[in-house]
C-alpha cells in the first residue's frame, strides 16, 4: 500500500556518510517512525547510490512513487520533471567555487535551479541558504523554508574516548576536524599551524575521506581517512578541541556534534557557521592562521576559555535533534496534502 509521501532514499544507502547522507538516513528513520501511515522510504540498490543512480532518481523513482502525493528528496537533487516535489537544498556550493569535479559541478549547476524553482516547497538548513535558494537558485521566497538539522544523542552519551584514540594513533591531546577532503574545508590552514599546535603539545586529527567527483584536496599528513561511524563518538569525546575552517558551510553539523560530545569549537566566521554556533563557539576569520591557531590553543589548553565553551556548547547541541527536524519537516509537509 503507498503512502502520501515517498522519501528519496537513494543518499541514504551509500556506503560512506557525508552530510547529506547523514540527513537522508536520519529522515528516513525518523519520518516514518514519527507518522507511519505518512511515509514510506524508496531506496534504489547501493550499486545506484552515486553517478550510476541518476537515472533511477530522474526516472524510475518517480514511478515507483507514482501513488503518492510527494516525493521528499533530503539530499539536495530531485527528480526535475516531477511537479510533486519537496526538496531539501543542504548547500548551493557548486555555484560559489570551483570545488567539485567538472562533471559534478554540471550536472549540479544544471539540476539544482530547475529543482528549486519547480519544487512544490524547497527547504535549506538555515537562513544562509534560505536566501541563497532565493538568490542564487531562484526559487520563489514563498515555496522555501528552514528546518535546522539534528544531533543524534549518541553524541551525547558517554563513550570509550582513550580507545578511539589508540584505534587511530593518538597518543598525545589532539585537536579535531571532521569533513569531506575538499578544498572549501580550508583543512590546509590546519596543516600550515600544526607546528604551532604541537608547539603546544597539541596533535592534529582530520577524520573524512575524498570522493571521485571532488576536487581533491592536498593530502595531509594529519589524515585519519574515512571514520566509521561507530568510531565518531569516542574521537570526538577524546578531542581537546574542534576545528572547523571551512570557507562555506550551509548548516554545520560537525560544530554540533562536536559540542554534544563536550568538546569546544573554534569554527570560521564564514557563512551559517555563526548561525549554527550560536555564540557557543569561537569564531574566527579561516584567512587568520595566528588567529586560528590562538583560538585552538585556548579553547583547548585554557580553562577559562575552555569551560565556558563547553557548557555553552552542550547546552547549544540540546536544542538540537532528529525528532525535531523531522517534527519540523512534517509540519510544513502537512498543509500541501491537505491542498
Amino acid at each position: 500500500m503507498s503512502s502520501p509521501v515517498a522519501i528519496n532514499a537513494r543518499a541514504a544507502v551509500r556506503r560512506e556518510i557525508g552530510g547529506v547522507e547523514r540527513v537522508a538516513r536520519e529522515l528516513a528513520l525518523h519520518l516514518p517512525r514519527l507518522r507511519p501511515d505518512r511515509y514510506q522510504v524508496i531506496a534504489p540498490r547501493p550499486s545506484l547510490a552515486h553517478r550510476r543512480g541518476h537515472a533511477w532518481e530522474q526516472v524510475a523513482l518517480p514511478a515507483l512513487a507514482r501513488d503518492s502525493a510527494l516525493i521528499l528528496s533530503p539530499a539536495n537533487l530531485a527528480p526535475v520533471a516531477s511537479r510533486r516535489n519537496v526538496v531539501m537544498i543542504q548547500d548551493v556550493a557548486p555555484f560559489l567555487g570551483d570545488w567539485y569535479g567538472p562533471l559534478y559541478s554540471r550536472w549540479h549547476r544544471a539540476l539544482l535551479p530547475r529543482v528549486a524553482r519547480g519544487a512544490k516547497l524547497a527547504v535549506a538548513p538555515s537562513e544562509v541558504v534560505r536566501d541563497q535558494l532565493v538568490g542564487v537558485l531562484g526559487a520563489p521566497p514563498e515555496r522555501t523554508a528552514v528546518v535546522p538539522l539534528g544531533v543524534d544523542e549518541r553524541f551525547s552519551q558517554t563513550h570509550d574516548a582513550e580507545r578511539a584514540a589508540r584505534r587511530h594513533g593518538l597518543d598525545r591531546p589532539y585537536v579535531l576536524a571532521v569533513g569531506s577532503d575538499l578544498p572549501r574545508k580550508n583543512f590546509a590552514l590546519l596543516d600550515r599551524i600544526a607546528g604551532r599546535l604541537g608547539s603546544e603539545g597539541l596533535s592534529l586529527a582530520i577524520a573524512g575521506s575524498g570522493r571521485p567527483y571532488m576536487r581533491p584536496a592536498s593530502d595531509s599528513a594529519h589524515s585519519l581517512g574515512y571514520v566509521d561511524e561507530a568510531e565518531l563518538p569516542g574521537l570526538y569525546a577524546g578531542a581537546s578541541a574542534f576545528a572547523m575552517p571551512s570557507l562555506y558551510e550551509g548548516f554545520g553539523l560537525p560544530c554540533l556534534e562536536a559540542m554534544a560530545s563536550g568538546t569546544p569549537v573554534v569554527a570560521a566566521d564564514r557563512a551559517a557557521l555563526p548561525q549554527t554556533c550560536g555564540g557557543a563557539a569561537l569564531l574566527v576569520d579561516p584567512s587568520d592562521e595566528d588567529g586560528f591557531a590562538a583560538a585552538l590553543v585556548a579553547a583547548a589548553l585554557e580553562p577559562a576559555t575552555r569551560n565556558p565553551l563547553v557548557a555553552a556548547g552542550r547546552e547549544r547541541a540540546a536544542h538540537f535533534g532528529w525528532e525535531r527536524t523531522a517534527h519540523g519537516l512534517d509540519a510544513l509537509i502537512a498543509p500541501l496534502l491537505e491542498r
